[in-house]
């Protein structure tokens, strides 16, 4: 592999908890497709663990238990979350510079 080659996170780990990348020039193939529908299930998910929280915890009578549980689902959806957010943030290209011609501004009334 070609030291400059730009690397994928992917949205789960290894066997042994380490993370696993995917060269960018392998994008478009299967485990590229397999990492975006992994990812979307994962930010879906999430989404769904929080509207359920957000119902549990307006609830002052909801048992500790299903608080407890609920943290737990939260903490691990963040977790999957955060390295979606890792992951793509790592492919965005840098911003160009503001003295770029081909930037425009994004200022109101420009």
């Amino acid at each position: 592999m070609d030291p400059r080659t730009t690397l994928r996170l992917l949205p789960w780990l290894s066997p042994d908890g380490k993370p696993c990348f995917l060269a960018e020039a392998a994008e478009g193939g299967y485990l590229s497709r397999l990492a975006d529908e992994t990812e979307a299930r994962q930010l879906a998910e999430g989404l769904d663990v929080l509207v359920r929280a957000r119902r549990l915890l307006e609830d002052p009578l909801s048992p500790n238990v299903e608080v407890r549980y609920t943290a737990i689902r939260l903490s691990e959806c963040l977790a999957d979350v955060l390295r979606v957010a890792e992951s793509r943030g790592h492919r965005v290209p840098p911003a160009q510079a503001a003295d770029d011609p081909r930037v425009r501004s994004t200022k109101l009334g420009q």
